[in-house]
């Protein structure tokens, strides 16, 4: 059974921020009086953790969802007024604070950590210069993932790296990206050089730092057409230098692919798998949570309830969100459970990949077929947008049967969780997976030898390296795992995949039509943002104008008001 996290509930000690200039970071704490113990530290870092569950909690304005809807591969969908969902796949505002949760939560994340680097050295009873060093590499790490995911949403972002907060403006992208790398390199450097398996799943560990600085690297000399990473200390991060620390990541770490890629997948656990023909014809068994494939995934508990945002975000709303809205109930949508409907996936990736490839087990096992895995399912007809019949399965609500009952999740069952179809979710959500290093270490060092042990994994035959090849193997074995979007931004291809989606065959309230832009169309409105979103209008007001409005927003044509 899952353990629910009961740090999470020390962690609420750790104050909310009304925004990022909120200075108040500990109820009845100071710095002068905690942290002290180690158990102090432990609570201040899971603190710091916990800014990943705080933008979970409203999933919909999450970095991961934005990335999700606003790639080329997925539509927005969802009902005829989420337009949220929408408006994220056109590239338009929906509200003027449309990514204040995510903001928020990610600037207390930075607030926290910062504070933790200024006083963890206070802390005494370690048991070893090991144990610090790890608590400290993951708050370097921790740092340096919520700056890159802000900067990947926002492009340039006020730099804060002190717990004195002053009213900052923008800083430029090079300073940014340079306090990212320097904590990754001092992550890198001084976390411990064990298996990953010696580390709590759901911390990061030394091989984590080294992935999430590849991708980084490959993000930052992409968009901005760049050949190293700055470094706050001086000096530069070299592609030589990521290559070697990829490498050492690979040989070093423990991790590896699990046998089956479909076995990544929760539809192929104990509890579904008798009744889903799929799973058993295919002998799949799910490799479960914190498997040897999974380098940091934000980790889920059984706690979770709609009362309380601050416990909402340890579900998996993702999974919620995704699932299919039914008005026949999910008995004929098994092992498929019910949602928002969020997400459509854009048939021209079906029909791409199975042109491609047409021997690859990673499309069935990726993406849901209404006209062959939803035999019962009535397409088209709860009122739907931008549908197209193909849903994907690796985030998903799964369900199961009890002693001949449908319940809403696998779940239940398998942790304990709640029986209730929003709540029951406690699938990891996979920030950085092992097959990603394989292929960015292929894309780095322009070689083969990488991408296809991802291939021969799907059962596929080696190919000669090209970055073509490349790109299409990121596509089929990482789809819907939040990284397409921001493939495609540094990959410099976004205008044109994005545009590509036009004209594509939908349905609309069970109305057949076609898939169009709105604001002048997705190469229009990339071009206008760079691929950047809009900064919550209310932290430009709390600045009284030091933070200014990125381009491309802050105007009624910027807004999606529907079809």
């Amino acid at each position: 059974m899952k353990k629910a996290f009961i740090l999470m509930l020390l962690a609420g000690s750790l104050s909310s921020c009304d925004n990022f200039l909120d200075t108040e970071s500990f109820d009845k704490k100071n710095t002068g009086n905690f942290p002290v113990t180690v158990a102090d530290a432990q609570v201040m870092l899971t603190g710091i953790y916990n800014s990943l569950n705080a933008a979970i909690s409203n999933v919909q304005h999450s970095h991961f969802y934005m990335a999700e809807l606003a790639s080329d591969d997925r539509f927005g969908g969802g009902g005829e007024n989420d337009r949220d969902m929408q408006g994220l796949d056109h590239l338009m505002n929906t509200q003027p604070d449309r990514f204040l949760s995510f903001w928020t939560a990610r600037y207390q994340g930075i607030f926290r950590a910062n504070t933790a680097l200024e006083t963890l050295n206070q802390v005494s009873g370690w048991t070893s210069d090991a144990e610090f060093n790890q608590t400290l590499g993951e708050v370097h790490f921790l740092r340096a993932l919520y700056y890159f995911e802000l900067s990947q949403m926002f492009g340039e972002v006020p730099l804060v790296t002190s717990s004195t907060v002053s009213n900052v403006p923008k800083a430029p992208s090079e300073e940014t990206y340079a306090v990212i790398a320097q904590d990754l390199k001092t992550a890198i450097e001084i976390m411990p050089n064990s298996p990953y398996t010696s580390v709590l799943s759901g911390h990061a560990t030394k091989w984590a730092a080294q992935a999430l600085m590849a991708r980084v690297f490959l993000f930052y000399t992409g968009y901005y057409n760049k050949s190293e990473l700055p470094l706050t200390e001086g000096g530069t991060v070299s592609k030589a230098q990521v290559t070697q620390w990829l490498e050492d990541c690979i040989a070093n770490s423990g991790h590896g692919l699990v046998d089956d890629f479909r076995n990544l997948w929760p539809y192929s656990n104990r509890f579904t798998k008798p009744n889903y023909p799929y799973a058993t014809t295919n002998n799949l068994q799910y490799a479960g949570e914190g498997h040897k494939e999974t380098v940091f995934a934000v980790k889920f508990g059984t706690l979770a309830d709609w009362g309380d945002t601050y416990i909402l975000g340890y579900t998996n709303q993702l999974n919620l969100h995704s699932g299919l809205r039914s008005n026949n109930g999910q008995t004929n949508t098994f092992p498929f459970g019910q949602g928002w409907g969020a997400g459509p996936v854009n048939s021209k990736l079906w029909n791409d990949w199975r042109a491609a490839e047409p021997n690859d087990v990673r499309r069935e096992g990726s993406i849901i077929n209404a006209d062959t895995d939803l035999a019962d399912y009535i397409y088209g007809a709860d009122s739907q947008m931008e549908e197209t019949g193909f849903w994907q399965k690796k985030y998903i609500a799964i369900t199961a049967y009890d002693n001949g009952a449908l319940i809403p999740s696998y779940a239940i069952l398998a942790d304990g969780a709640q029986a209730d179809y929003q709540l029951a979710h406690t699938q990891d959500l996979v920030l950085i997976r092992f097959a990603d290093v394989l292929l960015m270490h292929a894309e780095l060092t322009e070689t083969a030898t990488n991408l296809n042990r991802v291939r021969a994994r799907a059962g596929l035959p080696a190919i000669n390296y090209s970055l073509a090849a490349l790109k299409r193997e990121r596509r089929w074995e990482l789809s819907f795992e939040g990284l397409r979007y921001f493939d495609l931004m540094r990959w410099h291809d976004a205008a044109d995949a994005l545009a590509s989606q036009e004209g594509v065959a939908i349905k609309n309230k069970n109305v057949d039509t076609q898939m169009r832009g709105f604001g002048g169309g997705y190469r229009a409105r990339y071009e206008a943002t760079g691929g950047f979103w809009a900064i919550p209008t209310s932290q430009i007001a709390l600045s009284n104008g030091v933070l200014t409005q990125n381009k491309g927003w802050g105007e009624a044509a910027h807004e999606y008001t529907g079809w």
